[in-house]
């Protein structure tokens, strides 16, 4: 079992910056992938975007669509990831999900979410 608990949501004006932390509650040296995905209004669920995703390895992935604008970072003494969103644009409102799967045959976990507002 995983809880993971985010924070940093927020409304910011299209051009500004937000960090959102997740914090897990167990080592994230025993999960092999962690990630944030959105979901934009309107969207399902199970249609949920991947943002940005990193794995135990040390490989990072972006989505095109904040490929050299959105930042993912870990900091393990605190069982932390971090999402650095520069340079937002209205396109980026969602509810950004911090998720977490500790192998390929166990259950994936999911926070409660946070709020990204951005508009002028």
């Amino acid at each position: 079992q995983v809880q993971l608990v985010e924070s940093g949501g927020g409304l910011v004006q299209p051009g500004g910056s937000l960090r959102l932390t997740c914090t897990s509650s167990r080592t994230i040296f025993s999960i092999d992938r962690m990630a944030w995905y959105r979901q934009k209004p309107g969207i399902s669920k199970e249609s949920r975007e991947l943002v940005a995703g990193i794995w135990l390895s040390g490989d990072i992935k972006y989505s095109d669509a904040v490929k050299g604008r959105f930042t993912i970072s870990t900091d393990p003494s605190q069982n932390t990831i971090y999402l650095q969103m520069d340079n937002l644009k209205p396109d980026d409102t969602a509810v950004y999900y911090c998720f977490a799967r500790p192998n390929a045959r166990t259950d994936a976990y999911w926070g409660q979410g946070t709020q990204v507002t951005v508009s002028s």
